[in-house]
C-alpha cells in the first residue's frame, strides 16, 4: 500500500479520486483548505487541513506521512470568476502550486499527478484537440494551469520530478454509491444548476449564449463521468509508479453535447420539466471544447464505462436527491 497525497482531496473530484485509490489498495491523504471543500467528503483516508501556501504546513504533512506520489487537485476553476478575479487565480492555482511542487521535490517525493484542464487549448474552432495543439486559453483558470504545465516540465529538468498531466474536458455526474459527489455553495456547473432548477432550489438554469455558431445556438462540450476521471488518475498514479516517465493525456469521450441537449437528455432522465432562460454569453467561454485524441486510451488502457450523457445525469440526480455534505 502507498500513501499519496491528494491536494483538493475533500472537492468534488480530489473525493472520488479517494475513494478509487482506497479501492486500489492505497491510503490517499487529503490536503484542503476546506474553502471550496467538504470535510464529510474526506472519507477515504485521513484530513489534513492546511493551504497550499502555507509552506510550514506542507512540509510537516510530507514528513508526516512520506508519500509516494502527490495528486494535485487544489484550483479555483470558475471561468466567470477567473475573468473578474485573474489575480486570484494567479497567485492561488500558480503560487500554490508551486510551494507544493518545491515541498514534494524536497522531500524527496518525485511522482506527481496533475488536474489540468483542456482550457489550456482555448477556442480553436474545427481543430481536433489532442496533445499537441497549441495551448492559447482564453481566461486566467486555464491560462494558471498552462503555466503549473511548464513548472512542472522545468522541476523534471532541474530536480527529476516526473509527471502524468491530465487536460480533461466537463466533468460531470456522481459517485454511484452516492457516497460522494458534486456539491458547491454556489453551484456553477451546468448539470448540478440543472437539477437545482427541476427540483425547485432555484427558479430556472440560464443558458449562457444562445447564438453561437453551432446547430442550435448553445455551446458543445465533452463531458466525463466522475468516477471516469478518477480511474484515469489512478491509471496515471500506476504509469509514473512503473518508471514510465512524464506524459500528458487529454481525457474525453470524443463527443460533444450542447446545452440545449444536455437539458433535453435531463428532461428525459428525470421525467420532469427543465425551467430555464436565455442569458447573453459569458465572457471566457469557447464555442465548443471536445477531445480528439485517444492517447489516454492506448497508452494508459483507459476505458471510460460510465460516460454517457443518459448515466451522468442519472448518477447526478441520485446524488442530489440523496447526499449532501455539511462543514
Amino acid at each position: 500500500m502507498a500513501t499519496i497525497l491528494v491536494t483538493g482531496g475533500a472537492g468534488y473530484i480530489g473525493a472520488h479520486a479517494c475513494k478509487l485509490l482506497r479501492a486500489a489498495g492505497h491510503l490517499p491523504v487529503s490536503y484542503d483548505n476546506l474553502s471550496t471543500g467538504w470535510a464529510d467528503a474526506v472519507k477515504f483516508g485521513p484530513l489534513e487541513q492546511g493551504d497550499l501556501s502555507d509552506r510550514a504546513r506542507l512540509d510537516a504533512v510530507f514528513a508526516h506521512y512520506r508519500p509516494a506520489a502527490v495528486m494535485h487537485f487544489a484550483a479555483f476553476s470558475q471561468v466567470g470568476e477567473a475573468m473578474r478575479d485573474p489575480g486570484k487565480y494567479w497567485r492561488n492555482n500558480v503560487g500554490g502550486s508551486l510551494a507544493l511542487i518545491e515541498a514534494a521535490v524536497d522531500a524527496g517525493c518525485l511522482d506527481f499527478v496533475f488536474s489540468s484542464t483542456c482550457a489550456t487549448y482555448g477556442d480553436q474552432d474545427g481543430v481536433v484537440l489532442d496533445e499537441s495543439c497549441a495551448q492559447i486559453p482564453l481566461n486566467a483558470y486555464g491560462a494558471s494551469k498552462r503555466a503549473i504545465e511548464e513548472i512542472l516540465r522545468d522541476f523534471e529538468a532541474s530536480h527529476g520530478l516526473k509527471s502524468v498531466i491530465f487536460r480533461y474536458f466537463n466533468v460531470a455526474g456522481a459517485d454511484p454509491d452516492a457516497e460522494v459527489g458534486e456539491f458547491h455553495q454556489p453551484e456553477t456547473h451546468l448539470i448540478p444548476v440543472m437539477l437545482q432548477a427541476i427540483d425547485g432550489q432555484r427558479d430556472a438554469l440560464t443558458i449562457h449564449g444562445t447564438d453561437y455558431d453551432t446547430p442550435d445556438g448553445t455551446c458543445i462540450r465533452d463531458y466525463v463521468h466522475v468516477m471516469d476521471l478518477a480511474q484515469a488518475h489512478v491509471l496515471g498514479l500506476d504509469w509514473l509508479r512503473a518508471g514510465k516517465g512524464s506524459r500528458v493525456f487529454n481525457l474525453g469521450t470524443g463527443h460533444g453535447f450542447s446545452v440545449r441537449e444536455v437539458i433535453d437528455q435531463a428532461r428525459r432522465v428525470t421525467n420532469s420539466p427543465v425551467p430555464f432562460a436565455e442569458g447573453p454569453r459569458r465572457a471566457g467561454d469557447a464555442v465548443r471544447l471536445v477531445s480528439g485524441s485517444t492517447r489516454a486510451a492506448t497508452e494508459l488502457g483507459w476505458q471510460p464505462e460510465r460516460s454517457t450523457l443518459p448515466l451522468m445525469i442519472a448518477d447526478a440526480w441520485r446524488w442530489h436527491r440523496n447526499g449532501r455534505f455539511d462543514r
